[in-house]
């Protein structure tokens, strides 16, 4: 019976054999797929927010360098001489039992009055032999630097610095001592070439020095932190670790590895002796996964901060600190030390190190183990026995209550060895392997019980889109083609050019040119699961959004577009060197409530969207010839879209024909020369507008020509200083706002 149902069913098994592999490579490292790797780290971003604790733990303390020290204090960097008045105050009249100053001292303390000081001593009083002993004695109290050295040596104070890695691989500073020197180092751990460390008097006066470098994962988040890091050959300590050690009154360390293999890579770092040593996990990085406990901040409620203005003020009682671990670092945006991680996009950097030292101090740290991969693979491959056994052979309902059933297990699974035994095991393979098995065996069903059905719908894509068939097919007695307002994204894309091209080249010719670009337009709208509305002349219609909804049609329109425009670039590359006319398109987007459905006469109808949101699309892509750009987005597109998707630069606000509103559009930037370049252009640019609509004309006119001058194939910077240098002869009037009003279609 079983080998009949195979039989009949064979098509269903071999597809889920064949999704199986496909798992079972991407599991054993044969064949990576990037978008599971992503969803692993989407799925313990998930599970770590499910599982943080979000209460308060009152052995680590944060002094913060917050908005409010700095008003009153003055804006960073302090006096060095300040900085040791904190660190008396914590470490003297608080009694703390660790203080890790999350802050690196690259240079001398240019506020200090020795050296003034000493030239006058030099230039003037030579020979006052009585100034020279007042000197002497009073020299150590201005050298701030010499100040705070003595702070940190009366204290027990851990002192921050960071590597880097960059082309110039520049130093600074003096490094402080290696935690070893070892005859190899373990393979996967970090390397970096540069350093900014602290100047020669503070490395030496600190009881012990941590680097504080994090690591962004490829989605930009901050997951795990390097505990240890290598440079030329030597192991250096991080300062969450270092804080730690002096708090539990330095405990020796040793580097656990692999085992059974001397040279192998890290596994974990073990702080003490024996087996009450402290263990803390740690991946071949030498990077250990943040133990999370909140969202962050002073109002994360994870970890209790104190305003360094307070404790400098002495608002704190004695002793009230006592036997914590304190840690000073920033919360102010202006000095950045914000970081994005899976629980806050903008979560103070000391605050990442206060969680290490309490999971620490826990056992806490979750652990990614060697051997994640070779459970991953057993876990695929059981996964696919039952797979490709049960599901060709159960019915509908069977298939949904095993891959429903197996999705739990895999979640409780996962769940259960990341609270009992502290492993952060992968999951994603093994959850979309049951989905698209699911999926497949499903639809291949569907597929193989209903051809006729398929075959009549078939038919009908060739009149209507096909997405409105397949949902007419799934649901023909919900399904209405009667017009309703919905909020979705129309574009407009219009061949430039064309109008010039009618007027040189043969007719038929033209069509095929024609009818070659829309083809090439049309399949990347379609890739994308836009709706082609219509096509008229040398312009496409489309939007995205319905009939079937999609929550992010706008940001599926962006992507649309930035295809549509390589599409282009690559259709130009292949006619290059036949004497053919070269294409470019201008693209309008908007996002809005508009009108949706079958309208048109008794004679002819269409699915199409309607309303004021469909012409303001059009308007914009009337407006990309004005600016010189291949899309324009209205604001609202841009919003829903989302800013972390795309780069973003504002062109202007505009008040186009027909609508008294005015509206902020945007352009698309891609980073032709490097992210840093594009970031720092938009920074540039985005300090500018304000100039230019506030009518601080000058100062934008320099701004906006250095843009230029930089940026000289960026058409827009040349449009604004025709602009201003307009203006500056003939100023506007009172009621001009920046907004520009165009009264063309």
């Amino acid at each position: 019976m079983i080998r009949a149902g195979f039989k009949r069913h064979r098509v269903r098994a071999l597809a889920t054999a064949a999704l199986v592999l496909w798992a079972l490579l991407h599991a054993s490292g044969v064949w990576t797929v990037p978008a599971l790797h992503r969803l692993d780290d989407a799925l313990y971003d998930w599970r770590l927010r499910l599982t943080m604790p979000q209460t308060l733990d009152e052995r680590v303390v944060i002094v913060d360098i917050d908005e409010s020290s700095l008003a009153r204090l003055g804006q960073w960097p302090w006096r060095r001489d300040r900085v040791a008045a904190l660190v008396r105050e914590l470490t003297e009249r608080q009694q703390v039992a660790a203080l890790g100053l999350d802050i690196v001292f690259a240079e001398p303390d240019g506020s200090s009055g020795l050296q003034q000081l000493e030239r006058l001593a030099r230039e003037d009083l030579r020979d006052n032999a009585a100034f020279g002993q007042w000197l002497a004695r009073v020299a150590p109290a201005l050298d701030h630097d010499e100040v705070l050295a003595t702070a940190l040596r009366q204290g027990p104070v851990a002192l921050g610095y960071y590597f880097s890695s960059d082309r110039d691989a520049r130093r600074g500073g003096v490094l402080p001592r290696p935690l070893a020197e070892p005859d190899s180092l373990p393979p996967g751990l970090l390397h970096w070439d540069g350093y900014g460390a602290n100047v020669a008097t503070l490395t030496a006066a600190a009881r012990r020095v941590g680097f504080f470098n994090s690591v962004a994962e490829p989605d930009g988040k901050v997951r795990a932190v390097p505990q240890v890091a290598a440079f030329e050959g030597r192991l250096y300590e991080s300062l969450a670790l270092a804080t730690l050690r002096i708090g539990l009154g330095s405990p020796p360390l040793r580097l656990e590895r692999v085992a059974g293999q001397a040279n192998g890579a890290l596994t974990a770092i073990v702080l003490g002796a024996g087996r009450d040593g402290l263990r803390v996990p740690i991946d071949t990085r030498g990077a250990a996964l943040v133990p999370f406990r909140g969202p962050g901040g002073a109002d994360g409620g994870s970890f209790r901060y104190v305003s360094a203005q307070d404790v400098l003020e002495g608002r704190l009682s004695a002793g009230e600190l006592k036997g914590r671990y304190v840690l000073i670092g920033f919360s102010a945006p202006g000095l950045l030390d914000l970081r994005a991680t899976p629980v806050g996009e903008a979560y103070p950097g000391v605050e990442m190190h206060a969680n290490l030292i309490a999971g620490m101090l826990d056992g806490r740290i979750a652990a990614r183990p060697d051997y994640a991969m070779g459970y991953e693979v057993a876990l695929t491959a059981l996964l696919g026995l039952v797979l490709t056994i049960g599901l060709p052979l159960l019915p509908v309902a069977g298939s949904l209550a095993l891959g429903l059933g197996l999705l739990a297990g895999l979640v409780a699974l996962n769940l259960g060895l990341y609270l009992g035994a502290g492993l952060a095991m992968p999951l994603a393979a093994g959850l979309v392997l049951t989905l698209m098995a699911l999926a497949v065996n499903m639809a291949l069903g569907y597929f193989l019980e209903s051809r006729a059905k398929r075959d009549l719908a078939d038919q009908f894509a060739t009149y209507v889109p096909p997405e409105l068939v397949r949902q007419m097919v799934r649901e023909p007695d919900r399904y209405s083609m009667q017009a309703r307002a919905e909020e979705l994204t129309v574009m407009f894309c219009d061949i430039r050019g064309f109008t010039t091209w009618s007027e040189t080249m043969a007719p038929l010719a033209l069509q095929a040119l024609l009818n070659e670009v829309l083809s090439s337009l049309t399949r990347v709208i379609r890739a994308h699961q836009g709706t082609i509305d219509k096509y008229m002349g040398d312009c496409v219609m489309a939007f995205w959004g319905a009939p079937v909804a999609q929550p992010d049609h706008a940001r599926l329109a962006v992507d649309a577009a930035l295809a549509m425009t390589e599409a282009m670039r690559r259709f130009n590359a292949e006619r290059a060197g036949r004497d053919a006319p070269e294409v470019s398109v201008g693209i309008g987007l908007n996002t809005g409530v508009m009108s949706v459905g079958n309208m048109g006469s008794d004679l002819r109808r269409a699915y199409t969207v309607v309303g004021d949101a469909v012409n303001l699309a059009s308007r914009l892509e009337g407006l990309s010839r004005v600016y010189d750009v291949g899309i324009v987005a209205s604001h609202a597109t841009v919003q829903q879209a989302g800013a972390g998707h795309h780069r973003w630069q504002e062109l202007d606000r505009v008040r186009v024909k027909g609508k008294h509103q005015a509206v902020t559009i945007y352009t698309v930037r891609t980073a032709g020369d490097g992210p840093d370049g594009l970031t720092t252009e938009l920074a540039q640019w985005h300090d500018a507008l304000p100039l230019w609509r506030s009518r601080q004309f000058l100062e934008f006119q320099t701004k906006v020509n250095m843009l230029q001058r930089k940026h000289a194939n960026f058409y827009l910077y040349r449009l604004y200083g025709e602009r201003v240098a307009s203006l500056l002869q003939a100023p506007p009037g009172p009621d001009w706002d920046g907004t520009t009003d165009f009264d063309v279609k």
